[in-house]
C-alpha cells in the first residue's frame, strides 16, 4: 500500500493508537469515558426524525437523488443564510448540498487544486482542511489558527515567499479544535487581502450555532464583495445533532460552487432523498431545538472547567464549539500529547484527542469533546484526580 502515491502523502493516523487502546480497554470491561471524537451524543430532534419516517414511506424517494441537493433543500439553506446572516444566496448557482462539510472540503480540494498548488491552512486545525488538499496533490503552508496580527503577517509572508502563489486560504471559526472565534472586522480584512491577491477563501462554519457569548459568530459572506472570492461550508451535524445523517452545504462564489458541483456529479447522486427532505424540515423548522442544544453544551462546558479545576487541571474556557482545547498539565508535558492520552486511558479511564493530530502546533495540547453528560464529566474528573494523586505519590516515593 505504501507504493501508492496518495497513501505516501498521508502521515500515520495519530488517533489510531488511542482508538486501539480504547477498544482494548472496553473489551476488557473497562468503562471508558470517551471525550475524544466530536461525535454528538444528543438525539436528533423528533420533528426531523418524523419527517424522515414520513418521507421514506413513499417508494419514489428510494430512487437516485440529486447530487447538488433537491431544490427545496437548497432554498431552505438560502433562507437560513438570509435569516441568520442577512446574506442573499441564489439556490440555483450559489448553494450546493454536500455529504457533510468534510466531504464538501475534500471534493472542493479535488475540484480546484492541482499538484504543486499552495494552500494556506491553519495549524492546528481539523485534519480534512489539510489532508483533503494533500490527497489532491497540493502543497500546504501553515498559518496561525488565530485572528490577531500574526495571522495577517503570515498571509503576507506566504504571498511573498510561496512559489507558486497560494491559490486559497482556509478559515475555521469557531475553530476546531481551539474554540477560537472571529469577528466581522477580521473577515473584512481577510476578504480585502484575498481580493487584492486573487486568492480564494474557504471558510468552515460548522459550529456557527454552538456559541456561548451574546454575539453569534458571523459569516464571511456578510462582508461586501466576499462572494467574489469566498465559499463557506456548514453542517447540520452539530446544529441539529445529525452527525450520522451526513448533510452539509457549500455556499458562495458561483465559480467555486460550479466546480464542486461538476466534481460531485461524477462521484455521487447526493444524500438519500428522505434525509434531504428531513434536513429541509430542520432548516425551515423552529429554532428552539438549537437553543436547547446550545444550552446543554454550555452547561457541559461549565461543569468541565469547574470540575477539572478542582483536581488541578486548569482548562481555558472555550468561547464556542463543542470542544475545549487544554494544555497538558506541566508534570506530563514532557510526554507529548499522544503518550499523555494513552496514559489517560490506562490510568484515568478517559479518552481524549491528542493535539498532535491537529497539526504540528497542536502538540502540547489535548482536545475535550463535550459529548458526555454532566455526570460523566464529573466522573472523568474524579478519574483524573486519582491518576494525578497516584502519579504524585510515585514521584515522592522515587525521591
Amino acid at each position: 500500500m505504501n507504493d501508492f502515491h496518495k497513501i505516501r502523502r498521508l502521515p500515520p493516523y495519530v488517533f489510531e493508537p488511542v482508538d486501539r487502546l480504547k477498544a482494548k480497554a472496553r473489551a476488557a470491561g473497562v468503562d471508558i469515558i470517551d471525550m475524544g471524537m466530536g461525535n454528538p451524543d444528543l438525539p436528533t430532534p423528533q420533528h426531523i426524525v418524523d419527517k424522515l419516517v414520513e418521507t421514506v414511506q413513499n417508494p419514489r424517494t428510494h430512487r437516485y437523488s440529486a447530487s447538488k441537493g433537491i431544490m427545496g433543500l437548497r432554498r431552505a439553506q438560502a433562507g437560513y443564510y438570509e435569516r441568520r446572516f442577512g446574506v442573499k444566496l441564489d439556490p440555483n448557482t450559489e448553494v450546493i448540498a454536500t455529504l457533510g462539510s468534510k466531504e464538501g472540503f475534500a471534493n472542493m480540494a479535488q475540484a480546484i487544486s492541482a499538484p504543486g498548488d499552495v494552500v494556506l491552512v491553519p495549524n492546528p486545525s481539523y485534519p480534512i482542511h489539510a489532508f483533503g488538499f494533500l490527497m489532491a496533490g497540493a502543497s500546504l503552508r501553515s498559518i496561525p489558527a488565530t485572528t490577531g496580527p500574526e495571522f495577517f503577517e503570515a498571509l503576507e509572508r506566504a504571498v511573498i515567499h510561496s512559489v507558486p502563489k497560494p491559490i486559497a486560504v482556509i478559515l475555521c471559526y469557531p475553530a476546531n479544535p481551539t474554540g477560537c472565534c472571529a469577528d466581522l472586522d477580521f473577515y473584512k480584512d481577510v476578504v480585502a487581502f484575498a481580493r487584492k491577491h486573487e486568492i480564494f477563501v474557504l471558510s468552515d462554519l460548522a459550529y456557527s450555532e454552538i456559541y456561548f457569548g451574546d454575539t453569534p459568530p458571523p459569516s464571511v459572506l456578510q462582508v461586501e464583495g466576499a462572494k467574489d472570492v469566498a465559499v463557506e461550508f456548514t453542517s447540520l451535524s452539530k446544529t441539529y445533532s445529525m452527525p450520522g445523517w451526513r448533510m452539509g452545504f457549500a455556499v458562495g462564489n458561483e465559480r467555486l460552487i460550479a466546480a464542486l458541483a461538476r466534481v460531485k456529479s461524477y462521484l455521487d447522486y447526493g444524500a438519500f432523498t428522505p434525509i434531504q427532505v428531513a434536513a429541509t424540515a430542520a432548516l425551515n423548522g423552529p429554532d428552539t431545538c438549537i437553543e436547547e442544544t446550545r444550552e446543554i453544551y454550555r452547561k457541559r462546558r461549565d461543569v468541565l472547567v469547574e470540575s477539572f479545576a478542582r483536581v488541578g487541571w486548569d482548562i481555558p474556557v472555550p468561547e464556542a464549539s463543542m470542544f475545549a482545547w487544554a494544555p497538558i498539565p506541566k508534570q506530563f508535558a514532557h510526554l507529548g500529547s499522544l503518550e499523555f492520552c494513552k496514559l489517560l486511558i490506562e490510568k484515568a479511564e478517559l479518552a481524549l484527542s491528542p493535539g498532535a493530530g491537529f497539526g504540528e502546533h497542536g502538540e502540547g495540547f489535548v482536545r475535550f469533546g463535550l459529548v458526555e453528560n454532566e455526570q460523566r464529566i464529573r466522573q472523568a474528573a474524579r478519574g483524573v484526580r486519582r491518576f494525578f494523586e497516584e502519579y504524585e505519590g510515585a514521584a515522592l516515593a522515587d525521591k
